[in-house]
């Protein structure tokens, strides 16, 4: 059966302002772009976009999609505006919980707070007695109380973990934070394994893949193969419900934690639509934790150069275990420090043929470190919402005067760095939309200035290519996927406006009509 979409806006994005009008589906496949009367005698459908505008499916280049989920059924904290609000939404919904049950909170962020006050552990003990553990917005710090810490064999004379910290008051007392490393000492306190888990799981990754497709979304590249016990727990749930539907295009990056033993068990796999990629590792925190590794002191703390998550030897060993399975690497990177740390391997040790390592999220680099980058063969996988996020009180912490790029989306634009747009849901919103406008104004919805940085303002067409084209680009697939092209997958975002020409507030309001997978509608709106 040969589909023709016709009788809207259809962008290829091959290059700017490039529509057609018609495209020739079959198969899953474009099989050709044109003209409506040159290639409505060859189908045997014609679909009507009524108007509508057709991009490229929109592909999420960095998030966590069981997480993602689990987000939408844990409590969510994203609103709270003071240490008191947060205190209050615990003490509610530890009223909702089952004797000994586990209260999993997402989202607090202190900088929204507007009295500035991380409760104390003492303070959450007064409100629950579950255990308790609360993900940071950021996902690298947490918060937990004491039955939390007793159930994990926690206290004040446990050793710090290597990459991680336990936090302590000055008399050496724990206070309920914790960082990097030490969280998962608590998280795998709360890991089950079994069919009952992995039908979580599954149900975590269905919520996830729904509310995605409601945003025109038809994939993601995701990662958490090591964080729910076994890989095989969130590996099974992933065939379960994108193997048997095939109604999404998932890669999965392998943590280093499980890389090599999915390669030596020869985990298996569904491409096109589960596919395995780069091995992950993370060389630093977040600036929102100040764990992010710095190569000169943060601003507000002279005493603090953040933490780097492994030794230099660590990371050429993870590196090299890499190129031996033949596969590209994706490393987190916010600060100078793990920048630098990782370079040198990278360079020692170069990527495979046909294939790029991932720098991910590179909020902080230096110009020194900016041309070494342009050296070698790799992505950055940005996450332009974290400006909106993140400014202004990320230069309180570097510090206005600081040398280097700073969340200069643009600047690697420019300098001809390939670059992807994703979330890290469920750090940030998941929506598409939010994102492209966070990378064309760089400031918060209603904010009357111009723009945090607004020199490193992305124009319209350079932030929906870096979901279309640049997610692709991210896993080597741009010869098939990331444009309306002969000969591409027939993975289509369809939206009720114009991203490239409607006003800017109306980016926002964006409401994705269909999404369209291998030629399949997913989703559409009712």
């Amino acid at each position: 059966m040969r589909q023709l979409w016709t009788n809207g806006v259809i962008y290829t994005m091959e290059y700017e302002w490039e529509i057609v009008q018609a495209v020739l589906v079959e198969s899953g496949k474009i099989l050709a772009t044109g003209t409506l009367d040159a290639l409505q005698p060859l189908a045997d459908e014609i679909i009507d976009l009524q108007g509508a505008v057709m991009y490229p499916g929109f592909v999420d280049s960095h998030l966590h999609m069981i997480g993602h989920g689990e987000k939408l059924k844990r409590l969510d904290l994203t609103h709270a505006k003071s240490g008191e609000q947060l205190l209050q939404l615990i003490g509610e919904a530890s009223n909702k919980l089952q004797p000994g049950q586990w209260l999993i909170g997402e989202g607090w962020n202190e900088n929204q707070f507007t009295d500035s006050t991380i409760p104390t552990k003492e303070q959450f003990d007064m409100v629950t007695s579950h255990p308790m553990y609360l993900n940071r917005i950021c996902h690298h710090v947490a918060l937990v109380n004491s039955a939390a810490l007793e159930q994990a064999n926690i206290s004040s004379t446990t050793p710090d973990p290597k990459g991680g910290k336990f936090g302590r008051t000055e008399d050496g007392q724990l206070n309920g934070l914790i960082y990097e490393q030490a969280m998962n000492v608590v998280s795998e306190t709360f890991q089950q394994q079994g069919e009952a888990y992995i039908d979580s799981l599954v149900h975590s990754l269905e919520l996830a893949i729904a509310d995605m497709q409601q945003y025109g979304l038809t994939g993601g590249h995701t990662e958490e193969m090591s964080y729910f016990g076994d890989y095989t727990n969130p590996l099974t749930a992933y065939h379960r419900t994108i193997g048997v539907h095939q109604h999404f295009r998932v890669n999965l990056l392998r943590h280093h934690a499980v890389f090599e033993q999915m390669n030596e068990q020869q985990a298996s796999f569904n491409e096109p639509f589960i596919e395995p990629g780069a091995m992950k590792f993370y060389a630093d925190g977040s600036f929102g934790g100040s764990t992010a590794a710095l190569l000169e002191p943060y601003a507000n703390d002279p005493t603090n150069k953040g933490m780097l998550i492994h030794t230099n030897d660590q990371i050429e060993t993870l590196v090299q275990l890499a190129r031996h399975y033949n596969e590209a690497v994706a490393i987190h990177l916010i600060g100078d420090a793990g920048v630098e740390q990782v370079l040198t391997y990278l360079e020692k040790y170069p990527v495979p043929q046909g294939k790029r390592d991932r720098l991910i999220h590179c909020c902080y680099i230096s110009d020194c470190q900016l041309q070494r980058i342009k050296q070698l063969p790799v992505i950055l996988d940005l996450q332009p919402a974290f400006v909106t996020s993140d400014f202004p009180w990320v230069l309180e912490k570097l510090g206005h005067n600081r040398a280097g790029h700073i969340y200069a989306w643009k600047t690697f634009i420019e300098q001809g760095l390939i670059c992807a747009a994703g979330t890290d849901a469920p750090i940030e919103a998941i929506s598409p939309f939010e994102t492209i406008y966070a990378a064309v104004e760089r400031k918060k919805a209603g904010d009357t200035h111009d723009g945090y940085d607004a020199a490193q303002k992305l124009s319209r067409y350079e932030a929906v290519r870096m979901y279309t084209f640049g997610s692709a680009q991210a896993i080597c697939k741009e010869h098939e996927r990331g444009l309306i092209k002969e000969g591409y997958d027939a993975d289509f975002t369809i939206l009720d406006r114009d991203l490239l020409t409607c006003a800017s507030e109306e980016i926002l309001q964006t409401i994705a009509l269909k999404t369209v997978v291998a030629g399949k509608v997913v989703y559409e709106r009712v």
